[in-house]
């Protein structure tokens, strides 16, 4: 067997190795400069753009070169990029004949795929250097396709000044995207590559000229164009002044440099799901509004608006924009902020409890004086009701009924509840919000309140989609890139929210009176059936709107971006206008189906709004949420016994049964009644117990409105300097009749008709016992705090 000669053994080792050599040549990744980020709108406009981080403006690669700028760049450049494997061998003799003619380099002979390898190096231009870009530049076009070269030319070849790449060059030069430019303007930048230095306000104007009519002329010649096109085409102006980029969506270009590695998108450009004429409109409607609002030292405004239906970002508009003026702080995303949401999660609040059996949609709710273990909240309009339903509440706002429904629903059931349908920042136990949950007590941003909202849009809507079942990816947060959702369908039996509970809640937020429109707007045909709420956090420092249809979920929020408050900051004045200004700007469709099959008929009563008890008379049959079946009966319709005239009630110590009759009657406990009464003229109150008649034992006559048993209440100093005084009140349900107070069993006043008293005790716990009249006691007990230990 013969022996390989040693000498064919290197030569085809040097052969591998050389192959290899050439084969792994290309680095991965050809340009390793910084781009910029820039931000898309849904039909490919550009919406933002932010410089390199190298002082670049530099776009990614785009998926497509304009097919004017790839006529332009051949004919000008590379004649025959189509035929040649990355070296024009013809091109390369005809520039060393003409180099060595002239005596210096006046033709380079390099082809668009050499330059794409010189502009990736970025290295001096020696022999050696040169006959790289040859190898590399053949190399290249093994790895590549004759679109991706050119691609990477047009994104990577220098513009003049800090422009690099064809999109890049078009904004700055032309203020449009590269697919709008002219003939003459794409002739323009074509030329700059070669010259760069030609772009400069005020200089070199003619040469740019020059250059760019020769290339039109060739063109003509090689009938990419006709004569006629390529002169009319060098009347156009060549650009000057490099033009600044827009910025219409700065505040969610900031949000996606932020998110970019955790929505593992590789490229600094997105197309994002935003509608461009909706996103200016926005930008036009808060600017308005803003200019009004700062006249008032209220600077910041924001908005967002969510399809319902594709769970996608519309219009992202988080703040105003005026760099120019730091004072306004216009740069802080007030989407993304930790904001105080006032009233915002009431209707779900009234939503989980109508869910859980709690409620009914009308069910009456207490609206009195209240003190629980210190806390003491308050109605905007410092008044009360006595009772009030659920829904009228809700669309009133009403913050003492709201925390008297977290009393019952409990705030530890209600934060979980929260937690799970998209409220992302309760970092704190539950014990730390407490009660103060429902009225702003904790921090919420305005991205987690619009997607929650959405998810119940959604969850509604899908009602037949799903046919009854339920998918938890309903409440999956919107998606601000296009084609970047996902919606796995899990279906469940069970949601977080039920169908009957977000419509009849959806119901209620629809209630509300508009600001401006005095309950009238309803006359209209055209106007917009929207479920909404606002929202005013403590010490008036945000405003909030957040309102929904089956299409769209939009969210506004007023205030300033340090958290100063100001009067006049309040969700129904500042936040609510600018939310049904943009409303306007989205199309109408339909109201939300009934999902009749999650809906049970139930007998209403129809005064209190609980179960029809059998002593309720006036019954109205309603559709409510299943779980509607679990609540209590009606309490508040009892069996009253009456002497033969009605006139006074009687029990059978002192009246025969047979002289007796029996009557069904509404009361409500006496506090409730005592304000209830004010407000509601219909209102019986009961009669009183006729002469002789025993009545000690279980009837509660008396209630003690402020303070509550067990309250600790502190008495603070006047203003010149003496000790103030708390003012004690209780309700009796005998209008008439008179009432003796002691503290610590000492006597110490008498009221008639009008109970209340301004009491100084001292420090400590005291116990307060008031007599009516007929002997009924009521005993509750109280703590005033040391002024020193308070």
């Amino acid at each position: 067997m013969n022996k390989i000669p040693k000498a064919l053994l290197i030569s085809d080792f040097v052969c591998v190795v050389l192959l290899l050599v050439f084969l792994l040549a290309l680095p991965s990744k050809l340009f390793k400069s910084p781009t910029s980020f820039v931000i898309e709108a849904s039909n490919g406009n550009l919406l933002s753009a932010a410089i390199a981080s190298d002082g670049q403006w530099r776009f990614p690669v785009a998926d497509s070169v304009p097919v004017k700028f790839k006529d332009c760049i051949i004919a000008f450049e590379d004649k025959r990029f189509y035929h040649h494997i990355g070296v024009d061998f013809f091109a390369m003799g005809r520039a060393m004949k003409q180099n060595l003619k002239a005596k210096s380099v006046v033709s380079g002979g390099s082809t668009l795929s050499m330059q794409v390898i010189r502009l990736s190096r970025k290295q001096d231009r020696t022999l050696w250097q040169k006959l790289l870009e040859v190898i590399l530049a053949i190399r290249l076009e093994i790895k590549y396709n004759k679109e991706e070269i050119i691609g990477l030319y047009a994104a990577n070849a220098p513009f003049g000044s800090n422009v690099v790449g064809l999109e890049a060059a078009s904004w700055r030069y032309y203020g449009r995207d590269a697919k709008t430019l002219s003939w003459g303007e794409m002739a323009t930048l074509a030329v700059l590559p070669n010259s760069p230095s030609l772009v400069h306000p005020g200089k070199n104007s003619g040469k740019l000229i020059k250059k760019r009519n020769d290339l039109l002329d060739k063109l003509a010649k090689l009938k990419y164009i006709d004569q006629t096109t390529a002169n009319l085409s060098k009347l156009e102006p060549v650009p000057g002044k490099p033009l600044p980029l827009p910025q219409n969506a700065p505040h969610l270009l900031n949000r996606f440099k932020a998110e970019r590695k955790k929505l593992e998108v590789k490229s600094t450009r997105i197309a994002s799901t935003l509608d461009e004429n909706i996103q200016l409109k926005v930008n036009a409607i808060i600017k308005r509004y803003n200019n009004r609002y700062r006249a008032n030292d209220i600077n910041n405004i924001a908005a967002l608006i969510l399809n319902v239906k594709t769970r996608e970002v519309v219009s992202y508009a988080g703040n105003i924009y005026q760099p120019e003026n730091t004072d306004l702080q216009s740069h802080v995303d007030m989407i993304k902020a930790l904001r105080s949401p006032g009233s915002t999660l009431k209707p779900l609040l009234y939503a989980s409890m109508m869910n859980d059996g709690f409620i009914l949609p009308h069910t009456l709710i207490a609206d009195i004086p209240t003190q629980i273990a210190g806390y003491s909240p308050q109605n905007y309009d410092l008044g009360y009701d006595g009772a009030i339903a659920a829904d009228r509440a809700l669309s009133r706002s009403l913050n003492i009924p709201a925390v008297k429904m977290l009393q019952q629903y409990k705030y530890e059931r209600f934060y979980d509840k929260l937690k799970k349908i998209g409220i992302s920042t309760l970092n704190q136990p539950a014990d730390h919000y407490g009660l103060s949950l429902i009225l702003g007590g904790s921090e919420v941003t305005m991205w987690d309140l619009a997607n929650t909202y959405m998810g119940m849009a959604r969850t509604l809507n899908h009602f037949n989609t799903y046919k009854g079942l339920y998918n938890p990816n309903d409440y999956l947060q919107a998606s601000y890139i296009r084609n970047n959702r996902k919606d796995e369908t899990d279906h469940q039996r069970n949601s977080f929210l039920d169908h009957g509970s977000i419509w009849a809640t959806f119901n209620a937020m629809e209630e509300v009176m508009r600001p401006g429109d005095e309950g009238l707007w309803e006359q209209f045909s055209s106007s917009q059936r929207i479920a909404w709420k606002t929202g005013t956090s403590f010490g008036f420092r945000d405003a909030w709107a957040v309102g929904l249809t089956p299409d769209y979920v939009v969210c506004v929020w007023v205030g300033n971006a340090d958290g100063e408050g100001r009067p006049g900051l309040v969700g129904i004045e500042a936040a609510a206008p600018v939310m049904f200004d943009i409303f306007r700007l989205l199309p109408n469709g339909k109201w939300f189906e009934t999902p009749a099959t999650k809906l049970k008929k139930l007998k209403i009563c129809k005064q209190s709004g609980y179960k029809a008890g059998e002593y309720c008379e006036n019954v109205t049959e309603e559709m409510v949420p299943v779980a509607g079946e679990k609540t209590a009966i009606c309490p508040y319709h009892k069996l009253m016994h009456l002497d033969k005239t009605g006139a006074y009630r009687v029990t059978d110590l002192c009246e025969s049964v047979a002289n007796m009759q029996h009557k069904s009657w509404f009361i409500l406990p006496p506090a409730m009644e005592y304000y209830y009464k004010i407000k509601n003229s219909d209102y019986k109150i009961l009669p009183p117990f006729k002469n002789g008649c025993d009545i000690s034992g279980g009837n509660i006559v008396m209630e003690l409105i402020y303070p509550k048993n067990n309250a600790t209440v502190y008495i603070p100093l006047e203003l010149d300097g003496t000790r103030g005084k708390i003012v004690v009140n209780a309700a009796h349900r005998n209008q008439h009749s008179r009432i003796y107070w002691h503290i610590d069993n000492e006597y110490i006043a008498t009221t008639t008709n009008f109970h209340q008293l301004a009491i100084s005790p001292p420090p400590g716990k005291h116990t307060l016992t008031l007599v009516d009249e007929n002997g009924e006691r009521l005993v509750q007990v109280f703590t005033v705090l040391d002024k020193e230990k308070k």
